[in-house]
């Protein structure tokens, strides 16, 4: 089942068991997905994505792919390395990942994401089973130059646009096999650039909500990016970014220049 939120108004959207995409009336947040209540059927003209959740906060996890860290000549970490992204930076699908003129050299790093359906304080990976409403594809697009040269991430992970998000959320809640056989695939220009495993996390997916929810308190659409693997490069004007989730489908967003105004 995916998720939509469509556009202008932000409406939410769902396929139903027959696959196909309809107004949903029910708060998917305050219902399990089995009870949705669903509408009518969307329009074709009215199929605009956007991003598909608004989170209080966007926590992201740092080398979590041993091999994105060596390319990096990066040390491990003992525990997940754990940073915060502005929901400022976020954009929907389609819209342009604006390079900025402090920045000379702008990465991306094509991620899995996981959106919350409950609140997890401190909670246990078996309950983080059933704190997560799905998942979604997500680039966590970094000035690698202001990163390197900060004592912490958030100047070069927050800038606007750098959070490229959706484009529907694949109902994950309950299966753990949904959350075990999971691929992130990122694409520049049509040239795949990276690709990557939940096989190949240091941590999987329920160890890090498990994880996150012992320091902060996660919150209903608060969204966990769940770190890059091997292959990250720069971004540059008028490429194409595409990531693509098992389930989800392909984030597609341009590549702009900054023309200031």
């Amino acid at each position: 089942m995916l998720l939509y939120r469509l556009g202008p108004e932000g409406f939410y959207a769902a396929t139903d068991p027959e696959g196909d995409l309809r107004f949903l009336h029910s708060d998917p947040f305050g219902t399990q997905a089995g009870g949705w209540d669903f509408g009518r059927k969307v329009p074709e003209g009215r199929r605009t994505p956007m991003v598909p959740v608004r989170p209080s906060k966007i926590v992201g996890v740092g080398r979590n792919y041993r091999a994105h860290a060596a390319e990096l000549d990066n040390p491990m970490p003992k525990e997940p390395l754990l940073f915060l992204k502005a929901p400022s930076s976020l954009i929907g699908p389609n819209a342009p990942v604006v390079l900025p003129p402090e920045s000379s050299r702008v990465d991306f790093e094509g991620e899995i994401a996981v959106v919350l359906r409950d609140r997890a304080c401190r909670i246990s990976p078996e309950e983080a089973r059933s704190s997560i409403l799905g998942v979604t594809c997500a680039c966590d697009v970094t000035a690698r130059d202001l990163q390197r040269s900060d004592a912490t991430f958030a100047r070069g992970k927050s800038l606007d646009t750098f959070c490229p998000l959706g484009p529907a959320i694949a109902i994950t809640a309950d299966r753990d096999r949904d959350l075990e056989d999971l691929e992130v695939t990122t694409r520049v220009n049509g040239e795949e650039r990276q690709r990557g495993h939940v096989r190949s996390m240091e941590w999987g997916i329920l160890q890090l909500i498990s994880y996150i929810s012992t320091f902060m308190t996660l919150e209903p659409g608060d969204v966990v990016l769940t770190g890059t693997p091997q292959g990250v490069g720069p971004l540059a004007p008028s490429d194409r970014l595409e990531v693509e989730v098992s389930g989800v489908g392909i984030l597609e967003n341009p590549v702009e220049l900054w023309q200031g105004g």
